[in-house]
């Protein structure tokens, strides 16, 4: 069968070979053995809704033997033939350009040179599913061949509930992701649900069918690093020579040696799963791979006396990297960390003097012990942070939950008060005031030919509007818009594509509704040779509330409601989005956050010029607005300087209290 003719097949006619896993891939590890016997058969009931009946007694077995290897029913025999990769878009059966755009999305998603775990359809983080199983998928990508602009899919955490007549100016799927009952929202909860095959951890992008490899987080994190530095060194003091030491090289956070060659420092970051790191540098994406701690040690004492700009991949655990460097006595200036924290008991964090074989196979036969050997772990971690702090190293929290779980390991990472951590989070001090606030956010799009000369175009175009914005922008965010212009300037030179031909910028409302509306123009000219998709990373100023990371800049005590993401995506929904998702859980950990997420297909119309001025400007100041009521200096002025400019934008507008005032009252 041809590609085009599996795709509209959906689940097959006959029933494939067992398969086995690929042993050239990565693969998610061993999960919690959390079923009750009685669970595990509704379990293998679940999972056999899928199949006919006639397939039932072989597909039980074989259930059963997955649930027990791995702890979750990923249907390794339903894994297509053909090769996973984001196609040009007219190579997809369907009936609807959107539709075949998120076909496009999808794969990009589960692309073995972008997924972390493909054949778990696990694209970043440890869990950040795109589905819960290859019938899932196999299914959706029929769903999308046969779909029209009057309908719409509806994903239930990877499950396609079904067709359902809508309208045009509708989204064309509507997507959820562990949209878990309050008090059912533990990370034990997710293993049971998800173990039963009734949810998914969709992460972020993964389960919004928008990530675009490493890339995203190169970008952010390129923009962290820089702002870091500036916070740390004199005024023209060059990084050069500077150490940035972190960890993890998996999925979102191999984007860090990259990021701290184009920052110019020396980036050193530990990894303890050996693919991962062997990946990472063969991609191009870190550049030196050491194994020995002795070696390390010599190796970054001479980067650091030549001022070299380099990275290196240490292949073993950080807590000895931080450990060891203490003793040297060699100098860290700024110090993260971006292991999958979120999920520590079941392979996003790897505990000290345990290989990583020895951790999985603790973590899958007793897992009470592991999570012990992680708190352990994280005690020392951050007892050799502090030790580097008390020296001068800036240390920030990246949003991967490590001081919170710090603290629940009862880790001296806590502040004075006994309230605050005693490290901030990098949006707190850096992405929060200088860019959330403002409105500047990962703004995304992919370029649906496959052509890099389309790519290319639009990294022109876009390059253009923004120098054109910045000669009429405040002073308040020149800084940004440089930055953003030297990096789309530079971005094909650092090779930033793996998968999709994709691009990422920081960009506020006006700059992603002129940089849009541009690539609209040049589609319907024929200068860009098919349709673009728009996105963003949902870690931007108004998808994600995240008390301790998105909104952790928020001080007015509601940092801890959602209604900010629940209202974007319900508010892009109808404004124009091709698609749109909500999920509970991200980076910082299930039941800890709520994220929401839009895709949007330009086509060259004037109905999809309509659709991104609407939506765009809504996604963005929907955010800058909540952020000025909490009273926010930046988004007081942005969303004041945008109602200036709109005049039908009206925001309801804090009264700043005088600090005299509070302090007058005597008897609270």
């Amino acid at each position: 069968m041809t590609f085009q003719d599996q795709i509209i097949q959906g689940i097959p006619s006959t029933l494939p070979p067992k398969k086995g896993r690929n042993p050239n891939l990565s693969h998610a590890p061993k999960r919690k053995d959390i079923l009750s016997a009685e669970e595990k058969k509704l379990a293998i009931i679940n999972a056999l809704r899928y199949f006919p009946a006639k397939w039932h007694e072989e597909l039980a077995r074989e259930f059963v033997d997955e649930l027990h290897a791995y702890g979750r029913i990923y249907m390794y025999r339903f894994i297509p033939d053909y090769s996973m990769y984001a196609r040009p878009i007219q190579e997809y059966p369907a009936k609807s350009k959107q539709a075949a755009a998120i076909m496009l999305m999808i794969q990009n998603n589960l692309d073995p040179a972008v997924a972390q775990h493909p054949e778990e359809l696990i694209t970043y983080g440890g869990n950040g599913a795109v589905f819960q199983n290859w019938a899932q998928y196999l299914i959706t990508m029929k769903y999308l061949s046969e779909m029209t602009e009057e309908q719409t899919l509806h994903m239930y955490s990877g499950h396609p509930m079904g067709l359902f007549p809508s309208s045009p100016i509708a989204p064309r799927v509507i997507v959820t992701n562990g949209m878990m009952i309050p008090n059912y929202s533990k990370p034990d909860d997710w293993e049971r649900f998800n173990a039963l095959g009734v949810t998914q951890y969709g992460q972020m992008t993964a389960g919004s069918y928008m990530y675009i490899g490493p890339q995203g987080i190169v970008h952010g994190t390129t923009i962290t690093v820089m702002n870091a530095f500036r916070k740390k060194l004199n005024p023209g003091e060059s990084p050069k020579g500077k150490i940035f030491l972190t960890a993890g090289l998996g999925g979102m956070s191999g984007a860090q040696p990259k990021a701290g060659n184009i920052a110019d420092c020396i980036t050193v970051c530990a990894e303890v799963n050996p693919s991962a790191a062997l990946k990472r540098h063969q991609q191009g994406w870190v550049d030196e791979l050491i194994e020995d701690l002795n070696g390390l040690v010599n190796r970054v004492k001479e980067a650091k006396s030549k001022e070299e700009v380099v990275s290196i991949a240490y292949l073993g655990n950080i807590v000895d990297v931080w450990e060891r460097f203490d003793e040297e006595g060699i100098f860290v200036e700024l110090g993260s960390d971006q292991t999958s924290l979120h999920n520590p008991w079941a392979g996003g964090y790897y505990p000290v003097g345990l290989s990583f074989d020895e951790s999985n196979q603790m973590m899958a036969e007793n897992p009470e012990q592991f999570k012990q050997a992680v708190q352990e772990s994280l005690r020392r971690h951050a007892a050799a942070i502090n030790r580097h702090t008390a020296k001068g190293t800036y240390f920030f929290d990246y949003g991967n939950a490590f001081l919170l779980e710090a603290s629940r390991a009862g880790a001296d990472v806590m502040a004075e008060n006994g309230i605050d951590f005693r490290y901030p989070s990098y949006v707190q001090d850096i992405l929060g005031p200088m860019c959330f606030d403002f409105g500047f956010g990962p703004f995304r799009w992919v370029c649906t030919s496959g052509k890099p000369e389309d790519l290319r175009k639009t990294d022109q175009i876009a390059a253009n509007v923004l120098r054109k914005i910045k000669s009429h922008s405040p002073s308040s965010i020149q800084q940004q818009m440089q930055d953003n212009i030297t990096w789309i300037e530079e971005a094909e030179k650092n090779q930033l594509v793996v998968g999709s031909q994709a691009r990422i910028l920081y960009a506020d409302a006006e700059g992603r509704i002129k940089i849009a509306k541009a690539f609209n123009k040049a589609i319907a000219s024929g200068e860009i040779s098919a349709p673009i998709v728009l996105g963003r990373d949902h870690h931007d100023v108004s998808g994600t509330d995240s008390p301790y990371r998105e909104t952790s800049n928020i001080y007015d005590g509601s940092r801890f409601t959602a209604d900010m993401a629940i209202q974007n995506v319900i508010g892009d929904s109808f404004r124009g989005a091709t698609w749109v998702s909500i999920h509970n859980g991200g980076g910082v950990g299930w039941g800890e956050v709520i994220n929401g997420g839009f895709g949007m297909v330009l086509d060259g119309t004037s109905e999809a010029q309509k659709r991104l001025e609407l939506m765009l400007f809504y996604d963005v100041n929907n955010g800058i607005a909540r952020r000025a009521w909490a009273r926010n200096s930046g988004s007081l002025e942005a969303i004041q300087r945008e109602m200036e400019r709109s005049p039908g934008l009206k925001v309801t507008l804090p009264n700043l209290v005088e600090q005299q005032v509070i302090d007058q009252i005597s008897n609270l």
